[in-house]
């Protein structure tokens, strides 16, 4: 990457390019400007909501930009949401999500800081728990409550339209952009980062700092990536994300999935730059299936990840390390859906549904029975699906 500029107007503008808006207009250059007048870094700000564990790639959009900070020299502070955890972001949400336990919040909380590793340099990087300040006496809450009035968060999208629509929210729920918002009060924040999801939340975060005699934070929000669908933003709860931690296997096969509409968008979004021109699209999901892979796993996996994905989905041969999985049988006739159940970890519903649609591959072949002779399944490669195998062992 090359050094950032370091005047305030090429340098906010360098950092913002990619950005969907900066806000308000001009915020981001005179921080910067009073930051360099001050001989001082900004303190750039992203909050973590830690109901959910793993960082997938639609979060590192985001994680990228704040690298990109640190590249020019300024502080990121990370906040993990531990405590407003308990509440859950309602944004984008049509209706109140469920609450975990303090020790689920926990867990999530460091698997998601630890796997912000993956980006984000361990220079120049607090990481801060917003249990340290937000679990406060009633009095500074009722104070903080006083911040920001009923009729502004029904200005929300996802709160008006469940509002119109009769559905329940919480008091809980309203409370949460303001507990985000006294997060930048905590750590003196100059910049707040999002996706445009969080337009509102960030936007408050400035009512907030007013309210407290703070200087008001400048806002960037980042594009939201579409998941593998190519339709939804990624989420793992819609089950269209990659996972920064996934198998490199998974992830250049996921990738390759991905709608050829998509494919430009996570080049920009993923990679800063556009499709190679001159070449299909088969061809750039393939060069950006091997980037993502090498980026979080090295140039060899990426490597093997390719190599593996042409063996079994291109031609349809199974990989060349198949783990294996036992069966038994007492009258030499095996169950296959209960085979299926035992070694991938599905329902035998589902397993039956798969062999009906042509999913089930026995050695190559698709597999239309679902009672089989135990000669036959001994020693058999299974497959279910395009990347799911197992060599068949004969129990006694």
């Amino acid at each position: 990457m090359a050094n950032p500029p370091s005047e305030p107007a090429a340098q906010a503008a360098w950092l913002a390019r990619n950005a969907v808006d900066s806000l308000p207009a001009g915020a981001l250059e005179d921080k910067l400007a009073a930051a360099r007048d001050a001989g001082r870094p900004l303190r750039v700000k992203l909050g973590i909501d830690a109901t959910a564990p793993d960082i997938h790639l639609g979060h590192t959009v985001v994680l990228q930009k704040l690298r990109e900070f640190q590249d020019a020299g300024h502080v990121v502070v990370l906040i993990v949401g531990d405590y407003t955890g308990r509440v859950g972001d309602p944004s984008g949400r049509s209706k109140t999500r469920p609450v975990l336990t303090g020790e689920e919040i926990d867990r999530n909380a460091e698997t998601f800081r630890r796997q912000a590793g993956h980006v984000l340099s361990s220079e120049r990087l607090e990481v801060r728990h917003n249990g340290e300040w937000l679990d406060m006496p009633a009095e500074d809450l009722f104070r903080l409550a006083r911040t920001a009035t009923v009729a502004q968060m029904l200005e929300r999208d996802d709160f008006s339209k469940r509002y119109r629509a009769g559905e329940p929210i919480s008091v809980l729920e309203l409370l949460y952009p303001i507990l985000q918002g006294y997060d930048s009060v905590a750590i003196d924040a100059d910049v707040e980062l999002g996706g445009t999801d969080q337009t509102f939340n960030l936007l408050l975060g400035r009512d907030v700092q007013r309210a407290y005699g703070k200087p008001e934070q400048a806002v960037l929000t980042m594009p939201l990536l579409p998941g593998t669908d190519g339709v939804e933003k990624m989420s793992k709860s819609v089950g269209n994300d990659i996972g920064v931690t996934d198998p490199p296997e998974e992830m250049y096969g996921k990738t390759m999935s991905i709608p050829d509409g998509a494919l430009a968008t996570w080049w920009d979004l993923l990679l800063g730059q556009a499709p190679p021109t001159g070449v299909g699209p088969r061809d750039a999901k393939r060069e950006l299936a091997r980037r993502l892979a090498a980026r979080f796993h090295g140039d060899e996996a990426a490597a093997s990840a390719e190599a593996h994905f042409d063996r079994v989905v291109v031609a349809h041969e199974a990989p060349e390390d198949v783990p294996e999985a036992g069966f038994a049988t007492t009258d030499g006739v095996v169950h296959v859906p209960a085979v299926l159940a035992d070694a991938f970890g599905i329902s035998r519903s589902e397993a039956r549904r798969l062999i009906a649609q042509g999913g089930v591959r026995l050695d190559g072949e698709a597999l239309e029975d679902v009672d089989v002779a135990a000669e036959r399944l001994d020693g058999a490669v299974l497959q279910a699906g395009r990347r799911r195998f197992v060599r068949l062992r004969r129990q006694a």
